[in-house]
């Protein structure tokens, strides 16, 4: 919306209105933390495929009605439709791939999330461009936003269902389908008895819903995944993205294009090499790597600001270390954050926690966006972006000493690991 938004508000009369311009943009998070918050209960109920289906209906609907919108309300209410299907899918995709995935690929795939985000990033980007020469373009613009769902409606309907949640509701023969075709015909009876053994036990336990979050082990790993988010939140990751013109601007660059495509390239080449290194070094390495990097990256931006050093050198060294902070937090703190949480999660919990992690983030993600550009007229931008690097290290910190590694173990032998009872 960054690129169509002046159009928008001059064509639906809130033009040069400051807090109605934000609306419009904002109303999307809360549509995305109130479908965080509720979709665990769809997704225990219904299994992933058939929630990612539904959830394609508001993203649909809101597209439509943003597009052909002629009032602030039709427009509000269409990306309020939007943000609520974002924020069921940013829960749902990640808690998917982890139980479809076979173990040794599971991380791996688990990058792709990163990667569709970044592709997704380059692409509105590009479908914005036409809107600074046609005041018009934005309506057509937010009709091919309904495209992607379309898409995902249909496909999903030839995908195959998680075979933990198919064990779940005793639908036995249909996981053992599912596992013989994507993980390994020979392993069948082993990694079915596997997933049972964790499912009875936690049949054993009453369930309370949202409650088993505040009983143990369970609330240790709501823990540490809103924490995870709020410090990748917190370490600036949006404050860079949402407002890089600003930035690069401030640095010398001032082609908003020519900074936003360099953004979204780099993402998209960070995340390229998380999906080769996710399954090979580990989660818990390229966490704490990923945040060590952006430290050193926002620390180098900062002593080029207040450095008395050349200004072209200067700008070069602030470009530099902006573009490695996008990298660096591509390759870890970004995929590793949304893939490690349900991966810790157990069955009994795992779309409770991705629900509550998940508002967390876009509590978080809201916060930076309200106050980022305020902070930095009120103090400067090195003082934001030490603050920024101080938190990744803080980040790196917590990844060494509360994050345990689950690079080649199946769900179960986590959870049962997580219980005390796996070696």
């Amino acid at each position: 919306m960054n690129g169509p938004i002046e159009a928008i508000a001059r064509e639906l009369g809130f033009d040069g209105d400051p807090f109605l311009e934000g609306l419009v943009v904002s109303i999307f998070i809360v549509g995305a933390f109130i479908g965080s918050m509720t979709c665990g209960s769809l997704i225990n109920r219904l299994g992933c495929r058939r929630t990612l289906q539904i959830d394609m209906v508001p993203l649909i609907v809101g597209a439509f009605l943003s597009a052909q919108a002629h009032s602030l309300d039709e427009i509000l209410l269409g990306r309020f439709l939007v943000g609520l299907g974002i924020g069921v899918n940013t829960v749902l995709v990640p808690i998917y791939i982890s139980e479809v995935s076979p173990t040794r690929y599971r991380g791996s795939l688990g990058a792709l999330c990163q990667i569709g985000t970044c592709l997704g990033i380059i692409t509105s980007l590009s479908l914005g461009l036409p809107s600074e020469n046609d005041p018009h373009w934005w309506r057509m613009m937010l009709f091919f936003a309904s495209c992607p769902a379309f898409i995902v409606m249909l496909g999903m309907q030839f995908a195959v269902e998680s075979p933990r949640w198919l064990c779940k509701v005793g639908r036995i023969n249909d996981a053992k389908r599912v596992i013989g075709s994507l993980w390994s015909a020979s392993d069948v009876q082993n990694s079915i008895e596997g997933i049972q053994s964790v499912i009875k036990n936690d049949n054993n336990q009453v369930r309370q819903g949202w409650l088993e979050l505040l009983k143990k082990p369970h609330n240790k790993v709501a823990c540490i995944g809103g924490s995870l988010f709020v410090l990748q939140q917190f370490s600036g990751i949006n404050g860079v993205l949402y407002f890089s013109s600003l930035t690069f601007k401030d640095v010398g660059i001032t082609d908003g294009a020519l900074a936003s495509l360099l953004v979204g390239i780099t993402n998209f080449a960070g995340a390229l090499f998380a999906l080769y290194l996710m399954d090979k070094q580990g989660r818990k390495r390229l966490l704490t790597g990923s945040y060590l990097g952006m430290a050193c990256s926002m620390f180098l931006i900062v002593y080029s600001i207040i450095s008395p050093i050349d200004e072209g050198v200067g700008h070069v060294l602030s470009v530099l270390g902006t573009v490695t902070y996008i990298f660096t937090f591509a390759i870890g703190a970004g995929p590793v954050t949304g893939l490690i949480i349900p991966e810790l999660s157990s069955s009994q919990t795992r779309a409770e926690i991705m629900s509550f992690s998940f508002s967390v983030h876009w509590v978080c993600n809201f916060l930076v966006g309200l106050y980022f550009l305020e902070l930095v007229k009120s103090f400067g931008v090195a003082p934001v972006y030490a603050a920024f690097g101080s938190i990744s290290l803080l980040a790196a910190v917590f990844a060494m000493c509360f994050i345990v590694e689950t690079k080649g173990l199946s769900l179960e032998e986590i959870e049962l690991f997580l219980k005390g009872k796996g070696e």
